[in-house]
């Protein structure tokens, strides 16, 4: 009985003493969380006219007739995509797969306003997320549904639960072959 308290007090003592690379990675991500409200403040530094001529070439922007517009328009797309992404790639749930759809429908939000100038942005997006969630969406239903059968199978210790649910690096081909 002292021997497994023992091995206990180990693995507790591993987890709450974090090694110096997730510091730095920690540290790193925190960092871009916290710039976030300037990097949207960017958008102020774009001059309020309908032709800008940068160093990158010349834009014209036709629908709204101000750079300032768009500039302030991709803001308040591209912030949110950031911080999805973020999410998305420090998320440590089961169900983290299903920010895949939000950010879908933020980068086409993006492409469109660059493509058509801000014209008809936030219309008709739902149409070509439906593919996306069709897949998405029933896939999370399949893992939540293999979790609740696994704890509530009493024959598996926890330890084989978590090793058996801990992520992989697999590809999107044998994810998908995973699910059904």
């Amino acid at each position: 009985m002292q021997n497994k308290h023992q091995k206990s007090k180990k693995t507790e003592l591993k987890y709450h003493q974090p090694d110096k690379k997730s510091l730095v990675i920690g540290s790193i991500v925190a960092t871009l969380i916290a710039i976030t409200p300037y990097l949207f403040y960017l958008y102020e530094s774009v001059p309020d006219i309908k032709t800008w001529n940068t160093f990158f070439g010349q834009y014209d922007s036709r629908y709204n007739e101000s750079v300032f517009v768009l500039a302030w328009t991709l803001a308040g797309k591209l912030i949110p995509l950031y911080l999805l992404f973020i999410w998305f790639f420090t998320c440590r749930h089961w169900w983290y797969h299903v920010l895949i759809i939000p950010i879908a429908m933020y980068s086409y939000q993006i492409f469109n306003a660059i493509k058509q100038d801000i014209s008809n942005l936030d219309s008709n997006q739902l149409i070509y997320l439906i593919p996306l969630m069709a897949i998405i969406v029933p896939s999370i239903y399949l893992i939540r549904a293999r979790i609740f059968n696994k704890i509530n199978d009493a024959d598996k210790s926890l330890e084989d639960f978590e090793a058996e649910f801990k992520i992989t690096p697999k590809s999107l081909w044998g994810r998908i072959k995973e699910y059904f």
